[in-house]
């Protein structure tokens, strides 16, 4: 019999004596590439450019390693990715990518007419179809008419530019609802809403949630991080099926606590890029996965043990 492989997004397993445990059945034997989900590339579902914003709301809960490590993960899917990092004044996104010292032009600077827009796009060397661009230079401040419409405006120089245009457009919301928040989400179409299991941030996240709603937005799936599975079984976390039923939003990923995010963030290597890959990072690479085919995953109840009830789990 062939070996069991996890497919993401699969709802059934692919043995049939697995479906139908009292009946003696021999499998067919199946193709290696039904087999082996990585061998094939994802689908891309919907129009491109699929313009997504990734926000939460809430600082710290892991919008721009995200961000980075989606957009990467596209990229080594075969997709060309355009990142922009909307957080004026408090950029990180290209120091989690280690292009820091290659941003020598901005958003303001093409705007003003400085510079083109293809100058201020920075190409990463590991993926050349992965490119970074900056609304501000860090300390700066954004000119007084700088808002959605530009921010649109530029979405839609991406759309049009000669060079073609690019599957993804991923933009790094900063945190809060404020002005920033509203530049951010106005020329997206989807978002990624980014949460911890915590009710600080679930709360955050449910108020985002009725902001983007109330934007137009209506394709949100979230991303549940910082999951520690033994402080779920010991009832000190809430679980994720928990999280998925107070914010009712589709499950993206499920990305684990790992320690190699801050070593990951400090190196400006994404997790992704890492060999061997991390679980943080094959999840990462998971949810881009689903992304992609517009998919989600389903949060299933394990029981773990019958005296102290049942415990959420995930799964895929």
């Amino acid at each position: 019999m062939p070996p069991l492989h996890i497919i993401p997004g699969a709802t059934s397993f692919p043995n049939p004596l697995l479906r139908h445990p009292s009946k003696t059945l021999t499998p067919k034997p199946r193709p290696l590439s039904a087999l082996l989900q990585w061998n094939r590339k994802p689908e891309l579902s919907g129009s491109t450019p699929r313009v997504t914003v990734i926000t939460s709301g809430k600082g710290g809960v892991g919008k721009t390693t995200t961000t980075a490590n989606i957009g990467l993960s596209l990229a080594r899917l075969g997709f060309s990715v355009v990142a922009i990092d909307a957080d004026v004044g408090l950029r990180n996104l290209d120091l989690l990518l280690g292009l820091e010292n290659r941003v020598n032009y901005t958003v303001i600077e093409v705007l003003n007419g400085d510079c083109r827009l293809d100058q201020a796009l920075v190409r990463d060397k590991r993926w050349s179809n992965f490119e970074l661009l900056c609304i501000s230079k860090p300390r700066s401040k954004l000119p007084l008419g700088f808002g959605g419409k530009a921010l649109t405006w530029l979405v839609d120089a991406l759309k049009a530019r000669p060079g073609g245009s690019p599957d993804f457009i991923l933009i790094d919301c900063p945190a809060g609802i404020d002005a920033g928040f509203i530049t951010a989400i106005t020329p997206a179409n989807e978002a990624v809403l980014i949460t911890t299991p915590d009710i600080t941030s679930l709360r955050d996240a449910d108020r985002v949630t009725g902001l983007l709603e109330c934007d137009g937005i209506r394709d949100i799936k979230m991303v549940v991080n910082r999951v520690r599975t033994d402080m779920i079984k010991g009832e000190d976390m809430m679980s994720v099926l928990d999280v998925q039923e107070m914010l009712g939003l589709p499950l993206l990923g499920v990305i684990p606590e790992d320690s190699e995010v801050i070593r990951s963030t400090n190196r400006g290597y994404p997790l992704v890029l890492n060999k061997p890959p991390t679980l943080a990072g094959l999840a990462f690479e998971q949810a881009a996965w689903r992304l992609v085919e517009q998919d989600s995953m389903q949060a299933v109840v394990v029981e773990e043990q019958p005296k102290r009830g049942f415990f959420s789990f995930f799964g895929g």
